[in-house]
């Protein structure tokens, strides 16, 4: 949790970053012509008075013909219009890949492609000891007939989807809105709409009960349905659109009234803009309702970690969600700010004193003598760049010239090495291809199925780190690496679409953090899993921005950085556990967020330390976000090791080194304990991402205060 002052001092902060926070008069996805290509917008730093970090023009730096154009595997099939870049790694993505479409879960909704049309309904939250579960179960179904469906535009947090006749018609078209429990459908010919529950029309706004909970048919142009066939049917003329949103929790008198007007204007759209000051960075998506890009008020949900908002009017009730209790409300642009986080690469260890400065020089000194061959893969090749950058800045904080010159010249040639063009011409590891078919670059040696563009993020931003800290001081270096680099953080961040590349590949804004998996081919939605890796993925960014003189780009990275940061405490490591709707979960942290569900489980261990330690990896310098609560703090690392924390060998665990570090944020105290500790832990135990000089180095500047 935010100590009250910081959130106080936030708070106003934001409410000045709010008055520069111009929303996008981006295009809509619901208007004729069945929406954007997803290319041609302004970015979100326009907002803010800089140009947009649009990494994706003619400079040669960011021009993706320099690479060799190869698919390394072939991208599923797309339910997807032409003319659209392949959107992978979004919420929705496993609607649109695969042989069949999976659910997807547009927050609060679950939806899901069925046999003649579709169906939705408002997970039912069940708690277990292992998982917050909120999986798809149909509660509403649409039959109009429809043989097929197709992605046919999406932006910020909205998806238009095209339901098919046998012929290939559209019959009509589905609005996923992220962020609202309104779902809409508009017909684009005569037809028949059959539902598989009944509504009763009573002159108003028509309602149903499925499984306790009520659900409001809202007519064309909020006039009263004409149902047909027991409630149980709809006629619809050409451009007719209705809608349907449950009934929130605890909504007072008027409630359902105020939602059922808001739910009558169609949206045509969202668009995002972004504001970064000294202490709060702030998200703004706008919903668009008119076709010309003008708004009124519509139904949105505000989750956990956007209470510090502005714009929306609440107290309309709540839904119990997977991510915890939301506020139902109607805005037009729904606003929120977060803590700013300082990018950071180097520790500070000039405040040590001598027996401290020699234990850490020593240990370097062993450690650069000893490190092993990097490896060749985009994701442990990347991290073990970064482990060696942050030995090279202890080296030259230390003074220890004869270890930092000959590793800084390493560095540098292993970096030009990752950044030739045409590397791949030459070799199969170490360098990268532009995939032209799903439209991204990916590392011709792949791990974690990052040719199936998982990862990528966590992969690049190890690289981006590393070249970052490098470079920092030598723009020849900067220069030499520009035009790979600058593709790398294309791929994961544009800040604008275009042909080449996708807006904000990874990061979902509404949800305020990315998503892991490529294609998504889950029934539970898309997922993250190691959100600190997501977090430092952004502060890589934002170094290698700066370190390459790059502004606007830094400012995008920062605003990622802070925003990313926020929810990896609100729902991965410093989550409400007060609140109701996870009541029961046996778990400080949840290690594994899908859209569906949340998990006490990782993808690669069932070690209770895997749990945080995939949470807190890698406790670079900008790590520090992870302090605030020390009682949170020891919980959760409690709960992660084999015993008692004052037992040295209760960290003989998988990621002993970094739940160490993240100990260390309780205070100085706790630092000093787990000093001891790490002098003697053995070292299989040393992260491959890390060194026992990093290790004792971030020890020895917490214990001393």
């Amino acid at each position: 949790m935010t100590p009250r002052r910081a959130r106080a001092s936030t708070r106003r902060r934001a409410t000045a970053v709010l008055a520069s926070v111009l929303a996008l008069a981006g295009c809509g996805v619901f208007g004729s012509g069945g929406g954007p290509s997803g290319t041609g917008r302004p970015g979100p730093g326009d907002a803010v008075g800089h140009p947009a970090a649009d990494l994706t023009g003619t400079a040669p730096e960011v021009d993706p013909s320099l690479l060799p154009e190869e698919t390394l595997a072939p991208m599923p099939p797309a339910r997807l219009a032409d003319g659209l870049v392949p959107p992978t790694n979004r919420w929705f993505s496993g609607l649109v890949f695969g042989d069949e479409p999976q659910p997807v879960f547009p927050v609060p909704l679950a939806f899901a492609v069925t046999d003649g049309g579709f169906a939705f309904g408002l997970p039912a939250v069940e708690i277990t000891e292992q998982s917050v579960l909120g999986p798809y179960v149909p509660q509403v179904g649409v039959d109009v007939g429809a043989a097929s469906a197709v992605v046919t535009g999406y932006d910020t947090a909205s998806v238009a989807l095209d339901l098919l006749d046998g012929a290939g018609s559209v019959l009509g078209t589905v609005a996923l809105v992220e962020g609202s429990p309104v779902l809409r459908y508009t017909a684009a010919s005569d037809q028949t709409a059959a539902f598989t529950v009944p509504f009763e029309d009573d002159g108003g706004p028509a309602t149903t009960e499925v499984g306790g909970r009520e659900y409001v048919l809202v007519g064309a142009d909020g006039a009263a349905p004409a149902l047909t066939g027991d409630g149980r049917a709809l006629g619809l003329a050409a451009g007719d659109s209705v809608a349907w949103f449950p009934v929130p929790d605890d909504a007072p008198d008027g409630a359902v009234a105020t939602l059922a007007e808001a739910a009558a204007t169609p949206l045509t759209g969202t668009s995002l803009a972004f504001g970064v000051a000294d202490d709060a960075v702030t998200t703004a998506i706008t919903y668009e309702t008119g076709d010309d890009g003008s708004t009124a008020g519509t139904v949105v949900v505000r989750l956990p970690h956007q209470r510090e908002s502005e714009g929306a009017t609440c107290g309309l009730g709540t839904y119990a969600t997977v991510r915890g209790t939301v506020d139902v409300c109607t805005a037009s642009t729904l606003a929120w700010s977060s803590p700013a986080v300082e990018p950071a690469g180097t520790l500070d260890v000039s405040g040590l004193g001598e027996d401290e400065t020699a234990e850490l020089a020593e240990q370097v000194r062993a450690d650069a003598a000893a490190l092993p061959a990097r490896p060749s893969d985009t994701y442990f090749g990347g991290k073990a760049l970064a482990r060696d950058a942050n030995l090279l800045t202890l080296a030259e904080q230390l003074g220890l010239d004869d270890v930092a010159a000959p590793l800084r010249e390493d560095l540098a040639a292993a970096l030009r090495e990752w950044a030739e063009p045409d590397g791949c011409a030459d070799r199969d590891a170490r360098c990268f291809v532009y995939d032209p078919e799903v439209r991204s670059v990916v590392g011709r040696t792949p791990s974690f199925g990052s040719d199936e563009l998982n990862d990528h993020h966590f992969h690049y931003g190890y690289l981006l780190y590393a070249a970052g800290v490098v470079a920092a001081d030598d723009p020849a270096l900067a220069d030499d690496l520009a035009p790979v680099l600058g593709l790398l953080a294309a791929d994961v961040a544009a800040g604008a679409g275009s042909d080449d590349f996708p807006e904000l590949r990874a990061f979902d804004a509404y949800a305020g953090h990315s998503w892991a998996s490529g294609y998504s081919p889950f029934a539970d939605g898309n997922n993250q899993e190691s959100a600190s890796e997501a977090v430092s993925a952004w502060n890589g960014l934002a170094l290698w921005a700066r370190a390459s003189g790059n502004t606007a780009l830094e400012a995008q990275a920062r605003w990622l950085l802070s925003a990313e940061a926020a929810s990896a405490r609100a729902y991965w490591t410093d989550f409400d556990r007060d609140d109701p709707a996870v009541a029961g979960f046996g778990h400080s942290v949840t290690s594994l967020v899908w859209g569906g569900k949340r998990d006490w489980a990782t993808w690669f261990s069932a070690e209770p330390s895997a749990m945080l330690g995939i949470l807190v990896l890698p406790m670079h310098p900008v790590a520090e976000y992870l302090a605030g609560d020390p009682s949170r703090i020891r919980a959760n690392v409690d709960e992660a090791l084999a015993g008692p924390r004052e037992d040295p060998a209760s960290w003989d665990v998988l990621f002993g080194d970094q739940l160490l570090m993240y100990a260390a944020l309780a205070g100085p105290d706790d630092a000093a304990s787990a000093l001891e500790v790490a002098r003697a832990i053995p070292d299989e135990r040393i992260d491959d991402g890390d060194t026992r000089s990093y290790l004792l180095a971030w020890l020895l500047t917490h214990a001393s205060g």
